[in-house]
């Protein structure tokens, strides 16, 4: 039976043609794919495309980079997302939600506010988390042991190893993408090779993060997943089969409502205890 992959990071409302995405990204063996919303703006786009698609599911949340366009009752807003669409089961996660400390320009009160707030909501619904974390790693972690936040995945991290075991700590799984498949990114090749094995996901945060095959300023697409998959089984010492289960069981786990829908990964060894 050939890999299945679940691409747990992919804003396929930005990308061209979602439709054609979706189907290129099945066909490669991308079982199920995760779409965190950014504002308000987009509430209503992931949750139509986790309808029209069955390997689609979403996530609602406010991204820290648009703090700024935001409007005074985008909290208020997304309470009420969150409260209509509560008993979706497509509705895995609040995210993306986070701190940015890269960007000099954004409120950074208001952000962090925000971001609290947002904690508050995904404690009250009972939701995991999909979490945004730019050089600001120790203060992302610190609201999620305030509000006890215990389920979740820290996208596209690029922390240091003290700062990813505070997140593991905390129940959380760390995400991986285009970012580790360039040889030159040694700090997140060493934690991809050296973390449990249920500590890792994989995602593409499409159409952003771009592989290293890819030419510069590509578009990165879901498909691209078992690609990245596949380096990360080369990091650990894995077959490819081995790291996709693996990847998979890790992100049903960190959002479980995606075990009734993705499929169950139990054929597969753990490799929780391997840390190459």
């Amino acid at each position: 039976m050939a890999a299945t992959w679940i691409d747990t990071h992919c804003h396929l409302d930005f990308l061209e043609n979602p439709d054609d995405c979706m189907a290129a990204a099945q066909a490669a063996g991308v079982k199920a794919v995760v779409v965190p919303a950014v504002s308000p703006g987009n509430f209503e786009r992931v949750a139509v495309l986790a309808q029209q698609h069955a390997g689609v599911f979403y996530a609602l949340g406010l991204h820290p980079c648009s703090v700024d366009g935001l409007k005074e009752d985008a909290l208020v807003v997304l309470e009420n997302a969150l409260r209509a669409h509560r008993e979706d089961p497509k509705l895995v996660a609040v995210g993306e939600i986070g701190l940015d400390f890269f960007l000099p320009t954004l409120n950074k009160d208001r952000m962090m506010h925000l971001y609290a707030q947002q904690l508050r909501l995904a404690r009250d619904f009972d939701l995991p988390v999909v979490l945004h974390v730019r050089r600001a790693q120790d203060q992302v972690c610190a609201g999620l042991r305030r509000f006890g936040i215990t389920r979740g995945i820290a996208h596209a991290f690029n922390g240091s190893a003290v700062q990813a075991q505070a997140f593991l700590r905390q129940g959380l799984v760390l995400g991986f993408g285009g970012a580790m498949t360039f040889a030159r990114a040694l700090q997140i090749r060493r934690l991809a090779q050296s973390l449990p094995g249920d500590a890792w996901v994989l995602e593409t945060d499409s159409p952003d993060i771009a592989p290293a095959w890819l030419e510069k300023g590509a578009t990165n697409t879901p498909d691209q997943t078992p690609a990245i998959g596949a380096v990360m089984a080369g990091l650990r010492g894995l077959s490819v089969d081995d790291a996709a289960a693996c990847s998979s069981r890790n992100a049903c786990r960190a959002l479980p409502r995606l075990l009734r829908h993705a499929g169950r990964y139990e054929k597969h060894p753990n490799n929780a205890s391997q840390s190459r």
